[in-house]
């Protein structure tokens, strides 16, 4: 549109008008009238050119404004229409060729005519631009409700319009727009979206969170040590405890998944000829795998979702006192959890091809060497999978990439039947024996019989082990059904849909084991990378909302400001909680991994004597902390189930381990005491026993501490009386100072290595 002409008249009126006030003055030279004349029309002029550059720089600012924001509307729009066309393309590369090329020809015409929309609207915006520089006066009106100019502003420039009032306008017409095709690349050449942080900072970050928990985390559940320490250090060391699982009679534990921590442990000794160099040094070996895991899944989700997807993932991983000990811990559930991170990067990373071979791999190496009930995690992932392709007619390509994710995991099965069958000389499958033992075992058996807990255990420990994590892990699916019904559009890379299946897993797995009387913490772990993920798509989510800027929207009137210190204190109080929970654990209970160090001193190393357990069985944090000439033994208490026996340590004429093949004595799969796996107190050494202010002695457990003529205390460290602690100092770290009130801070009692006087001997 062209600029309209300035109104002469007013401009001759003006001039008419300073002519008059100049004749009217008596006695002026002609000369002085003209020269006063002349002095009114320029600061006419420069009133009015003032006027118009202050006007034309608001329209300009304006102009600007719109356009970048259409241009980061039309950037988000690239996005997904590039996601989209690369699972076409996906798609189309099991096709036969001539559906191929139609299919193909379809999808570019599908984002052909995505971009024909874009440049038709790249250009209205140019032309939109151009016709309102041009047309300056008649877009006054229009600026004045948008409050970049005032009424008196407005209608002073009406009066006062230069005639070459657009002499400064920059062009922006249809001829001068630029070329479409080179602002936005096609979706073949688009690379993909690198971490915001550096992949190898990112492993150093979980490798030092892990290196600290395999240095500091307590042992929390003694099937870790009765079933995997303890049988690893048979194999390395030739003597340990046994438990009724490792009998032939029942084979419910399999040791290959011994076989390949032994062999870690085998490589530590090496370094050190101390038992306790090759404790840690597997548990070094188990954190530096959960850090290649983590950061494996972390780089995919960067790349697939959004790269502060894969930042809040990772804070949640590295921060949270559940992963904290998890990563370590030396249990078949955290072995699933490595293999799960696995998994998911293969069912997420669609470039290159489908993954799904190797997702199944991955799930069923979790399942058949780790725990057989993690391969449910898979279920939503396959379901997806089997749906696109029906809906693409690719049957026959599904068939052959399920059945290569089986073969795989069936190669893998394979290995553990044949290695079982060494150690137990018997053919036996021990995931279906542990899937026979838990579901299919009657009410005389199976896991109720070990205790049972409330609906809602797991979602207390949770909580605890995840805090504001965990509440926006169960509000992912809420929070992206707002979305998309809000917005219709996703604020990732992946559809609503697909985030929904990589939370769905998550769902699935609390749903389940709530409903299952038999409870313990370490069920949980599989899911713990699908809690994590599901968390920061929320977050993710959330953040993307609340940092709008649209006035028009009613989050876009709070000042950035506030919504930034709202945001910052919550991340943050997050994080003190979890620091908290976490120096809270290993402080309180770390006492079982430090008393046994005086027995490692040389008067003691090479001696041969027992080591007795009484009230504290549980809390034998495994044979590595024991000299090798020293045995665990086990003393009567109130307990009265089914204590570990020993693993036989023949060794002339019976071959390989035969504490792997011999049936052991007193073992049974219904937790009955057997009071053969009792020794009398007369043949114990040494002894272990912890004393609390309030616990009641009784003739099965008396307080040997005190009994201070018959035992000495070698070394004793403090150990939380979580009877007289109140709740807040049980899950959180409370620093023992004068400030804080007496009914909040933590009581302690003492956990003690004893020896035998000589004089009792």
């Amino acid at each position: 549109m062209a600029a309209p002409q300035p109104d002469l008249n007013v401009l001759s009126n003006s001039l008419i008008t300073a002519g008059r006030e100049v004749s009217l003055i008596p006695n002026m030279p002609a000369i002085d009238q003209q020269r006063h004349l002349h002095d009114q029309v320029t600061t006419l002029g420069q009133r009015m050119d003032e006027q118009f550059r202050d006007q034309f720089a608001a329209i300009r600012q304006l102009m600007d404004e719109q356009f970048r924001l259409l241009r980061a509307e039309l950037d988000t729009r690239f996005e997904q229409i590039n996601t989209r066309f690369e699972q076409v393309n996906t798609r189309l590369s099991s096709l036969e060729l001539s559906t191929k090329t139609e299919a193909k020809n379809q999808a570019a015409r599908v984002f052909n005519s995505h971009v024909t929309s874009v440049e038709t609207k790249l250009h209205a915006l140019y032309n939109k631009q151009n016709e309102a520089v041009e047309g300056f006066p008649e877009d006054l009106a229009a600026l004045a409700r948008l409050n970049v100019l005032n009424e008196h502003d407005m209608a002073s420039s009406r009066q006062h319009m230069p005639k070459d009032a657009s002499r400064d306008a920059p062009k922006f017409g249809t001829d001068n727009a630029p070329d479409v095709s080179k602002m936005y690349k096609t979706p073949k050449e688009k690379p993909p979206a690198e971490p915001a942080v550096p992949t190898i900072a990112v492993f150093y970050a979980f490798l030092l969170v892990n290196t600290l928990a395999a240095a500091f985390t307590p042992i929390q559940d003694c099937d870790e040590v009765f079933n995997y320490w303890e049988p690893t250090h048979y194999l390395n060391r030739g003597h340990g405890l046994q438990t009724w699982e490792y009998s032939p009679e029942y084979t419910i534990r399999s040791w290959l998944y011994i076989v390949l921590h032994a062999i870690i442990g085998k490589i530590g000794s090496l370094f050190s000829s101390r038992t306790t160099a090759e404790f840690y040094f597997v548990r070094l070996a188990l954190g530096a795998t959960c850090a290649a895991c983590e950061t494996r899944l972390f780089s995919v989700i960067c790349k697939t979702f959004n790269p502060r997807v894969g930042i809040i993932f990772g804070i949640v991983m590295a921060t949270s006192p559940g992963m904290f000990h998890a990563s370590v811990a030396y249990l078949p559930s955290s072995f699933s959890m490595y293999t799960t991170m696995l998994g998911m990067a293969a069912f997420m990373d669609w470039r290159g091809g489908l993954k799904t071979g190797v997702g199944i791999m991955w799930f069923g190496i979790g399942a058949v060497l780790g725990w057989p009930f993690s391969g449910a995690l898979i279920i939503p992932l396959l379901a997806e999978d089997f749906a696109l392709s029906l809906m693409t007619g690719d049957i026959s390509e599904i068939v052959y990439r399920y059945l290569d994710g089986v073969v795989r995991s069936l190669i893998v099965l394979a290995l553990q039947v044949a290695i079982d069958a060494f150690f137990y000389h018997k053919a036996t499958v021990v995931p279906w024996n542990i899937v026979f033992y838990n579901v299919f075992s009657g009410s005389s058996r199976g896991p109720n019989i070990f205790g049972t807990e409330s609906w809602d255990f797991y979602i207390r420990n949770l909580v605890l082990n995840f805090n504001i994590w965990f509440i926006l892990a169960l509000l992912v699916g809420p929070v992206l059904g707002l979305q998309f019904l809000l917005h219709g559009r996703s604020t990732t890379k992946q559809s609503p849909i697909r985030s929904m299946v990589f939370a769905a897993p998550f769902y699935l797995w609390l749903a389940v084991f709530s409903a299952q009387g038999h409870k313990e913490e370490r069920f949980m772990y599989p899911a713990y990378p699908f809690l994590a993920l599901s968390a920061a798509i929320a977050l993710h989510t959330v953040l993307a909302n609340i940092g709008s800027s649209d006035p028009a929207r009613l989050v876009g009137k709070i000042p950035a400001k506030l919504k930034l210190y709202v945001v910052g204190i919550s991340l943050i109080l997050a994080l003190d909680i979890s620091v908290a929970r976490t120096i809270g654990i290993v402080t309180a209970y770390r006492a079982p991994l430090q008393i046994y160090a005086p027995l490692h001193k040389d008067q003691y190393v090479h001696t041969e004597a027992n080591v007795c357990l009484g009230k504290d069985w549980y809390r034998f944090p495994s044979s590595y902390f024991l000299p090798n000439g020293m045995r665990a033994k086990f003393i009567k208490s109130a307990f009265d189930g089914l204590l570990p026996g020993q693993f036989t340590e023949a060794k002339t004429g019976f071959g390989f381990f035969p504490g792997t093949w011999l049936i052991p004595p007193g073992m049974n799969d219904q937790n009955l005491e057997d009071p053969g796996k009792h020794v009398d107190i007369e043949h114990c050494s040494f002894l272990v026993d912890s004393h609390f202010a309030n616990l009641q002695s009784s003739v099965l457990e008396p307080n040997y501490i005190q009994d201070t003529d018959t035992w000495e205390e070698m070394q004793c460290s403090a150990f939380l009386d979580s009877s007289q602690t109140a709740f807040i100092g049980r899950v959180l770290w409370i620093p023992d100072l004068e400030v804080i009130p007496a009914r909040y801070r933590r009581k302690w009692g003492r956990h003690c290595l004893l020896r035998r006087r000589k004089s009792t001997t």
